[in-house]
């Protein structure tokens, strides 16, 4: 049996067997590991804050504080309204580089008007501000927004706290796909059945799911409207449909068949339609993966005697070798911005998971771990979400890109598996 079958066949058992269920428990996310530098920032409480029944401000530092990037500074229970510029030289006495200050308005009806400003201590200015509506509960959205703000505000780069993540859990013979928040909150169940649900993918327009079921006693690609519950089957194809991913116009699907044999890598139309084979190889192809400009199908193959990444037109074409470090390689994910490739790597018998910048061709491993899988990336491009075991059982983890921001998203008593990071929507 060829290496890469057989690594499949034990990822899809380890994925049957330790899967988890979480219902309506939350995903809890420790930090691990942080940046070398941190910046220093105070998030007092906001004018009139105490008037909802749950906080904004809360939500905001423990964002901030979960990135790795910020230290946060304690400014007590006082609370700074954005009608005022605060005393700044006195913040940054107590250590802070930038201040955020807000305040709550409410309204006629019912909800509250969400001002607030960033200010930079050391340079004395402001760094801008903004107003949002919402309901007492839509404080956790809320304050996410207002975190992706401070977030691009001092790093440059788009924040990714108001996005949701995908991944399955398993409790006995009971499978549940879930989608949350990026914080591990706001946990729903989208489908749960008593059969396995394997390899969700967002769609671009973050309101769809692509997934492998197994309901009909085989794998079926359907894809998942999240807002109606609508499902439609697109790949039931003889023998096995499996590993969905979307192009970036959210129009069609990459998906691996064996309806000719082995597995081989196909694109159709996002209802199912136009089905067209990629390549035609005497290995396995499998794991594809579209890069950001649509150009390009990444792929994990076996078809040079090893388990290795390969990449092809989406036109179609001549298939191209991307990794030749190793004997193992495999799950390619592209960054957003299309410069790097995350994937999982065999690295002294344990797998872990690397990038690899595309254009130097330079492979960092980012974890310690051993049994690592399903890399994928925030849409920032910032951190790398993943499935991993610790004590026996699935959880998910993030490591930053530098591999110096490490945590570990679990739920007790619970493995969760197959996770995918949504898009950010706005």
């Amino acid at each position: 049996m060829n290496i890469l079958l057989s690594r499949f066949r034990l990822l899809l058992a380890a994925t049957l067997a330790t899967l988890s269920w979480a219902a309506h428990a939350q995903l809890s996310i420790e930090i691990t590991g942080a940046g070398a530098t941190r910046f220093p920032v105070a998030i007092p409480l906001f004018e009139n804050e105490g008037s909802l029944p749950r906080g904004i401000t809360d939500v905001v530092r423990a964002d901030l504080e979960r990135s790795g990037l910020f230290s946060l500074i304690d400014m007590g229970l006082v609370a700074m309204p954005a009608t005022a510029v605060p005393d700044l030289a006195g913040v940054r006495a107590r250590g802070a580089d930038a201040v955020l200050a807000g305040s709550l308005y409410p309204q006629a009806d019912g909800r509250y008007d969400v001002r607030f400003r960033l200010f930079d201590t050391q340079k004395q200015t402001e760094l801008g501000g903004l107003s949002l509506r919402m309901t007492p509960a839509q404080n956790r959205a809320t304050a996410h927004r207002i975190a992706d703000f401070v977030y691009e505000k001092l790093t440059g780069q788009p924040g990714y706290f108001a996005t949701r993540i995908a991944y399955v859990v398993k409790s006995g013979p009971r499978y549940e796909l879930q989608i949350a928040d990026a914080d591990g909150m706001n946990a729903q169940t989208a489908l749960a059945s008593r059969e396995p649900i394997i390899s969700p993918a967002w769609a671009p327009d973050g309101q769809r799911l692509a997934y492998v079921s197994f309901e009909a006693k085989k794998p079926v690609v359907y894809v998942h409207t999240l807002a109606t519950g609508q499902r439609q089957v697109v790949a039931n194809f003889k023998g096995s449909n499996s590993a969905p991913t979307w192009a970036p116009d959210g129009q069609r699907l990459a998906v691996v068949l064996t309806k000719d044999g082995q597995s081989q890598l196909y694109v159709l139309n996002a209802d199912g339609s136009g089905l067209r084979r990629m390549a035609t190889s005497s290995g396995i192809d499998t794991e594809p993966a579209w890069s950001p400009d649509g150009e390009w199908i990444y792929f994990s193959s076996d078809r040079g005697g090893s388990a290795q990444i390969y990449r092809i037109p989406a036109t179609g074409g001549s298939a191209q070798r991307v990794t030749f470090e190793g004997n193992y390689n495999v799950t390619p994910r592209l960054s957003p911005d299309g410069r790097s490739l995350a994937f999982i790597t065999r690295n002294n018998g344990r797998f872990q998971v690397a990038v690899m910048d595309l254009a130097t061709r330079q492979t960092t491993i980012l974890t310690d771990s051993s049994r690592d899988e399903s890399p994928s990336f925030a849409p920032n491009g910032r951190m790398i979400l993943y499935a991993s075991e610790s004590g026996g059982r699935g959880v998910l983890a993030a490591v930053s890109s530098d591999g110096r921001v490490k945590q570990r998203l679990s739920v007790q008593a619970a493995d969760v598996r197959e996770p995918s990071w949504g898009p950010l929507t706005r």
